[in-house]
């Protein structure tokens, strides 16, 4: 359904899913929770029984929690950067869809720095990170941009509730509890869609979707630098900042259009969010893995090429040890979007949503052999060790605190979903704004 739609008629349509609870959604919900529980039990035998229960050793200290962090980050980062360019650049496509991002962006950057947390030994230390920082580590480079991310991007998306909280606040059909209505009241903060104030909301907007954008890029470049800064190989390369940027839009393109197909499926938006929504956004995924593709090549080039002793023994690995993870990593994840996205036949609601799995899943294998392989070619090996304390190999406690992250990241999607409409009222509602209206702005 293209153009504007009336709130009455978006509202009727999510009414239900705001009102009741259906058993599906208590089902999968419950499911999710076991998986986080299961992922608590967990955390507390690694707080107990020392890091010893995961599979980090001398050689490998970073694992899956390190890899889980990087993509999550990315995740939260490529969730700004699309939804603030669709809100500047007034696409009309946007608006079934830009809620998706701006979750996704706020969602991924509450949960990926808690896997720092697991990764850290002493817990009753996290504390000196803040009183006692170091401007000279890349560490507490990472603290003050994701704080300050975190911030912004709050911000950005209390900014785009705030007409929804006062639509479903004056809405006198919604048959929720009554601290439901006290809260969306609340949350409206006295919103009334006067003249002023939608100039003023418009205005906040604009200028936090520019600085989500800004910070987006900046942070995750920070976090590149983490690993860019050392010596170690594979790791020190100078062009790790704008490749972890691209690779974080590539994951969060690909994980939007898995929302879209999911939300029309469960809420039946067929007649919202429509075949265009899924080629547009595919046509970006398709970009962003070619240039995902090209970053991808320039950096194992450069270190295959150079001949520099431990970058040699590391590709030597990564075609050995990690070959599969390599070739799904850096040639199935990366060219299937391109295949099915570009040519039209496949272009397909389903086949996009396939291409962008693979894309996802790729992402977080490639940043696994970023961290791991690295890690096990040390500029001083161990001598005379344990095969085990050199190579690394996951434990059930890391599988299981990372499937609890995924579980999460689907339960907070799931409650906001009950909470708000998935699909903003206020910018389905809103007219087109003509091009003389964009010029004089």
């Amino acid at each position: 359904m293209e153009g504007q739609v009336s709130r009455r008629t978006l509202l009727e349509e999510f009414r239900p899913e705001l009102e009741k609870t259906s058993f599906r959604w208590i089902l999968l919900f419950s499911v999710c929770f076991i998986i986080f529980v299961i992922g608590i039990y967990g955390l507390i035998r690694q707080i107990s029984h020392g890091h010893v229960v995961t599979g980090m050793r001398d050689n490998v200290v970073w694992g899956v929690y390190i890899v889980n962090f990087i993509f999550f980050m990315g995740l939260s980062y490529a969730g700004a950067l699309v939804s603030g360019s669709l809100h500047l650049f007034r696409s009309s496509w946007r608006k079934p869809v830009i809620r998706m991002a701006e979750l996704i962006t706020v969602i991924s950057l509450v949960i990926g720095p808690f896997f720092i947390f697991f990764c850290i030994g002493r817990l009753d230390r996290i504390h000196y990170l803040f009183i006692h920082p170091r401007i000279q580590s890349p560490i507490t480079w990472d603290v003050i941009a994701i704080t300050t991310d975190l911030v912004g991007c709050f911000i950005y998306l209390y900014l785009s509730f705030i007409e929804d909280f006062a639509i479903l606040r004056d809405y006198q059909d919604l048959n929720v509890p009554k601290w439901r209505k006290k809260l969306y009241k609340i949350l409206a903060l006295g919103y009334r869609g006067t003249p002023e104030q939608k100039k003023a909301i418009k205005l906040s907007k604009d200028i936090m979707a520019a600085m989500v954008i800004a910070i987006a890029i900046i942070v995750y470049s920070v976090l590149a630098w983490i690993f860019g800064v050392t010596l170690q190989p594979g790791w020190h390369s100078t062009i790790f900042g704008p490749y972890f940027v691209i690779a974080a839009v590539f994951s969060g393109t690909g994980l939007l259009i898995i929302l879209m197909w999911i939300f029309r499926k469960v809420y039946h938006l067929e007649h919202y969010i429509t075949k265009r929504h899924f080629v547009n956004v595919g046509v970006l995924l398709l970009i962003v893995s070619a240039f995902y593709g090209y970053f991808t090549f320039s950096d194992y080039l450069t270190k295959w090429y150079g001949s520099v002793k431990m970058d040699s023994i590391l590709i030597d690995k990564l075609f050995t040890d990690f070959f599969e993870l390599f070739i799904y990593a850096n040639y199935i994840g990366i060219l299937i979007p391109i295949i099915i996205v570009g040519i039209k036949r496949l272009r397909t609601i389903t086949n996009i949503t396939i291409g962008a799995i693979i894309s996802v899943t790729a992402l977080w294998v490639n940043r696994y052999i970023i961290v791991i392989p690295t890690l096990e070619t040390p500029f001083l090996p161990i001598q005379d060790t344990r095969p085990e304390w050199t190579y690394y190999s996951p434990t059930w406690i890391e599988w299981a605190l990372t499937f609890a992250g995924v579980a999460v990241f689907c339960m907070l999607f799931m409650l906001a979903s009950k909470f708000v409409p998935i699909i903003s009222v206020s910018e389905m509602s809103e007219p087109e704004e003509s091009e003389e209206e964009r010029i004089l702005e």
